[in-house]
């Protein structure tokens, strides 16, 4: 554990707090149910996966906006809506209502009541790289702070993230513990910049060769909680 003491705990969010794929998909339904009503032409050619195709061509063409996801989704509707003569401003109701389903989340039973006692002792932060909005989720209230990419203008591993939490919570890196699950993009990336970093590994994923093992590994947040009453 960070010696320094411990004040400040990051955390990522997408499979770390909640399973990320279910929500995605779900979402991405929604969307296309919404556009075979306001835009049917569009939506008989174009099915899920084909849209997914579509906004990976965006990526393509325009990697400044990578670590902005609802911008590439964004971009992507409009490109869309215009190709098949609908009005590009429909691309915001669709966003807006893709992020609505995106924010859909069932966190892992064991998140709730470990941000809870987290949020009592540490200034918590949550970091990601993704376009969910905690505050509108059940998580609400729990972080004092929450980061994206598209906020900070680079995604992890990039270190913006972890710089503008230390700055908001005024704290050195030996001061800040960060759990994630992604082992390059949260363990290796926050370890870089002198971090504390603890792999969540919910789904017994085996660790990259390619990397120095984890100073701890956990399957869920209670175990997190339990080691830190600890010191």
């Amino acid at each position: 554990m960070p010696d320094p003491p411990l004040r400040l705990v990051t955390c990522d969010l997408d499979d770390t707090l909640w399973p990320c794929l279910p929500v995605i998909q779900a979402a991405e339904q929604a969307l296309h149910v919404w556009l075979q009503t306001h835009a049917p032409r569009l939506a008989q050619a174009h099915g899920v996966a084909s849209l997914r195709q579509h906004r990976r061509r965006i990526l393509d063409e325009t990697p400044a906006i990578a670590h902005d996801l609802g911008e590439v989704r964004h971009r992507s509707l409009i490109a869309l809506l215009n190709d098949f003569g609908y009005p590009a401003q429909l691309a915001d109701p669709a966003m807006d209502l893709f992020l609505e389903h995106r924010n859909r989340v069932e966190p892992y039973a064991d998140v709730l009541p470990a941000l809870r006692a987290l949020a009592a002792d540490y200034c918590l932060i949550s970091l990601t790289n993704g376009n969910s909005n905690v505050e509108a989720t059940s998580l609400r209230g729990l972080f004092r702070h929450s980061l994206t990419a598209a906020e900070v203008g680079a995604a992890k591993p990039n270190p913006a993230l972890f710089h503008r939490a230390l700055e908001l919570a005024g704290c050195r890196p030996g001061e800040c513990l960060h759990l994630g699950d992604d082992p390059w993009m949260d363990v290796e990336a926050a370890r870089a910049i002198g971090l504390t970093a603890v792999w969540v590994n919910r789904t017994g994923r085996i660790w990259p060769e390619a990397l120095a093992p984890p100073l701890l590994t956990v399957t869920n947040l209670a175990e997190v909680t339990a080691i830190l009453s600890m010191t």
